[in-house]
């Protein structure tokens, strides 16, 4: 089966290296992201000896007529950014497949690996579905869930996300080459879902009203390589490496956001119903982290309460 592969980043790589050791799987070409171009996607074309193409719209007639030139009888997608379009996604005879971090039809949009620790869960999925003119809408070809433990965060959920993400996207596609493949309609799970949209600057500051559990969840859903939770004391600002659920921690009403203990491991925090150990900090400095540091504010200090 030839392949038109349009991808970026680790987990394309892995699975590239997957696809290409599977006799009857063939790369034709290799569209990378536009913006970033990834170099190792590059050389894997000269490995390859396939065409190595970065196009701006992969949605003009000019690169419909290209890829004509190579017969791809499947379009896959793993982290490419383009919106797609009809006329792409009906152009391969066995249409246009993505592998999306998330377990549709929930955790549809970007980002789905911070917000699966923001939001708490306790296992998130990777699914391979096809294209259609929604967003991360089409019928289901494979999904497997993953559990997520208290100690994980994104940066560890991403680690898992760039090998298994790799394993069910060659599974899926040895599945669509086999003609084994039983779809199944996103709207069989439920019939509505979730959609989450780019995170953007602002997005990453705390709010220390919040409550205990979405106050850590916040802190390990976006750490490294993520831009880390950020709050302020008066002007500086700070970032939040890592938190601590305090076991046992009562729930009273206090001033939200003052530091009301100190600890060899860091300070402890009041927030909207109990308390938080903040463990790991660093300032930043034009937006840049500058000297992580473990915490030791003394009791009082106020930090800003919202975003």
């Amino acid at each position: 089966m030839r392949i038109g592969y349009f991808a970026d980043g680790p987990w394309s790589h892995k699975a590239l290296e997957l696809i290409s050791n599977s006799p009857e799987l063939e790369i034709v070409f290799i569209v990378p992201r536009f913006d970033t171009q990834d170099p190792v996607l590059k050389q894997w074309s000269i490995d390859l000896g396939v065409p190595y193409i970065p196009v701006k719209n992969v949605n003009e007639a000019e690169f419909l007529s290209l890829m004509s030139e190579y017969a791809p009888d499947l379009l896959v997608s793993m982290s490419f950014n383009q919106i797609l379009r009809k006329d792409i996604i009906d152009f391969a005879p066995l249409g246009f497949v993505n592998c999306h971090a998330g377990a549709l039809p929930f955790y549809r949009g970007r980002n789905p690996l911070n917000w699966v620790v923001i939001n708490g869960e306790t296992e998130f999925g990777i699914t391979v579905h096809y294209v259609d003119e929604g967003i991360d809408t089409g019928d289901i070809v494979e999904q497997r869930l993953y559990e997520i433990s208290a100690s994980d965060n994104y940066g560890t959920l991403l680690e898992k996300a760039v090998l298994e993400c790799a394993n069910v996207l060659h599974s899926a596609i040895v599945k669509i080459s086999r003609n084994t493949v039983v779809l199944k309609p996103q709207v069989n799970i439920h019939p509505v879902g979730t959609y989450f949209g780019m995170r953007t600057f602002g997005d990453e500051n705390v709010d220390f009203n919040w409550d205990a559990t979405r106050f850590h969840n916040f802190v390990r859903g976006i750490c490294k390589p993520g831009p880390n939770a950020r709050c302020f004391i008066e002007k500086q600002e700070y970032a939040i490496i890592s938190s601590e659920l305090i076991v046992n921690a009562p729930n009273y009403i206090a001033t939200v956001g003052e530091v009301v203990g100190r600890r060899g491991e860091g300070v402890t925090v009041k927030v909207g119903d109990s308390t938080i150990l903040l463990k790991n900090m660093a300032k930043i400095i034009d937006n840049k982290s500058e000297g992580e540091f473990i915490p030791s504010f003394r009791i009082g200090t106020r930090f800003r309460l919202g975003r």
